[in-house]
């Protein structure tokens, strides 16, 4: 067991020692437009936890039967007062006409499916469109909720204005006598051009058909489902690099025996490219990262592998984000490995230091995967790592330092999917509380199970070379 106690050891030292703290001498992007409306709000302007300004969208409301603006009586622990707290309700079709300098934008809608006077969120069912996209379609933000295990949430997409004119249209999916539609915030934030789509130049590697490569083009909307920081913790909109964008860390989606370990380095300076420009994420995104572990042999006996469920039927762009935060890697060929989703190959060969040029040169890999349509609306959209030894590189060892994830609107402009089935209501923050418990306990017994099977990989590992030892003394091979 000797072998375990040193790979405890190593476990610690790179948990403690390494910390990381990477503040690169650049500044943040700074959007053209940074719109956020606090719908329903009777307050010109109001301020956010995070320190961001919010304004009434009065401004864009006229003298109307087919809007109204609400207040919750009370609101859950936990959701921030702005712009949770208001909503504006809308009886029939409403549009909010943005002008903007053209180029793509983020857009955020904000949902808080509660009671309001004389209203219950969670009957409640809405459409979105923007220009010839479909945004949201029946939508019911409280099964939403639900399903998510959340009280509020938000809805991203990226967008492409042509005409300095972003229309955003809400309408009730019913023409019941009591139906309405909702929403309690929204966010237009402008964002450099191909930041995301990079026009028809640029072909995408497309997942299980490398011969039919994906271009995407401004006639493309993309909705935002996971933005993901590996081996790192939760990044909140003020700290990303300009853009307000959420990042979530990697715990609840790992998959398998072994989890890899973390890895960080708070002394590196993140050296940006061109290519990859200091608004691409955020310092702390190429800053932490999970690697496989410090044993090549355990390493090739398992994958790192993370589980995303993704709604059928959609295209969907995939983006990797690496940065070598280990200073011994510095060449070619030192660190290799394939990437697989959905068990196909999406990259035979991946080597970091060959895309980047350096080690702390921070790098992307874009992939367009196809979830087709099938008997549940739900299902896993798989990423696996796993070391590639055909080159023979000096380490057997994967790494990843962030994952984004977004879906591409089908040939009819269509983003919406099916509503999530229904799920136990909140009652109170106990519901919340048993299920975030049950899922620690989950994380918990995961991770024990794992480092027994680490323990035994390595104990055996050691009992097979001692054993050879033993052997070789007796057998000459020829």
């Amino acid at each position: 067991m000797k072998t375990c106690s040193v790979f405890i050891f190593q476990l610690v030292y790179i948990t403690f020692h390494l910390k990381l703290s990477v503040f690169a001498a650049y500044p943040p992007y700074e959007p053209l437009e940074n719109i956020a409306l606090d719908c329903g709000s009777f307050d010109f302007q109001t301020l956010s936890f995070d320190g961001r300004n919010w304004t009434s969208d009065g401004t864009f409301i006229s003298q109307s039967n087919s809007t109204a603006a609400s207040i919750v009586s009370s609101i859950d622990p936990g959701v921030p007062q702005v712009p949770y707290k208001t909503a504006r309700l809308f009886f029939s079709e409403f549009t909010y006409n943005f002008n903007l300098t053209p180029g793509p934008k983020f857009l955020s809608l904000h949902f808080y499916p509660t009671s309001y006077p004389g209203f219950d969120a969670s009957k409640a069912f809405l459409s979105v469109t923007e220009g010839n996209h479909t945004l949201l379609s029946n939508f019911s933000a409280s099964l939403a909720a639900n399903y998510k295990d959340v009280y509020a949430f938000s809805k991203e997409f990226i967008v492409h204005v042509k005409n300095h004119s972003l229309r955003l249209t809400f309408s009730p999916s019913s023409n019941a006598s009591d139906a309405f539609a909702f929403v309690n915030g929204i966010e237009v934030v402008s964002m450099p051009r191909n930041l995301y789509v990079r026009g028809e130049n640029v072909p995408l590697p497309f997942v299980g058909y490398l011969y039919n490569p994906i271009r995407l083009d401004n006639t493309y909307a993309l909705e935002t489902v996971y933005r993901i920081n590996v081996g790192g913790e939760d990044i909140s909109p003020k700290s990303d690099s300009g853009m307000f964008r959420t990042w979530k860390r990697d715990d609840q989606y790992i998959f398998g025996a072994n989890f890899g370990h973390l890895a960080s380095d708070y002394d590196l300076q993140v050296k940006y490219t061109p290519t990859v420009p200091a608004h691409t994420a955020p310092d702390l995104v190429y800053g932490t990262a999970r690697f496989m572990g410090f044993d090549p042999r355990i390493n090739l006996h398992f994958n790192l592998s993370w589980f995303f469920p993704v709604e059928t039927g959609f295209l969907y762009l995939v983006r990797l984000h690496f940065c070598e935060l280990d200073r011994s890697i510095t060449k070619i060929n030192q660190k290799v490995f394939s990437i697989y989703m959905n068990e196909e190959t999406a990259q035979g060969q991946a080597d970091v230091i060959t895309w980047s040029g350096g080690q702390g040169v921070p790098v992307y890999k874009d992939y367009v995967v196809m979830i087709p349509v099938g008997k549940e609306g739900i299902q896993n959209l798989s990423l696996d790592l796993r070391p590639n030894t055909e080159p023979k590189p000096q380490y057997y060892d994967s790494f990843l330092n962030g994952i984004e994830v977004f879906k591409l609107n089908n040939y009819g402009g269509n983003l919406a999917g099916l509503n999530p089935p229904q799920m136990q209501n909140h009652e109170g923050s106990s519901v919340s509380s048993s299920t975030s418990s049950e899922k620690r306990l989950v994380r918990i017994i995961g991770a024990v199970m794992a480092f027994i099977i680490v323990c035994f990989l390595a104990f055996w590992i050691r009992l097979a070379k001692q054993t050879k030892k033993k052997t070789n003394k007796y057998v000459l091979i020829l």
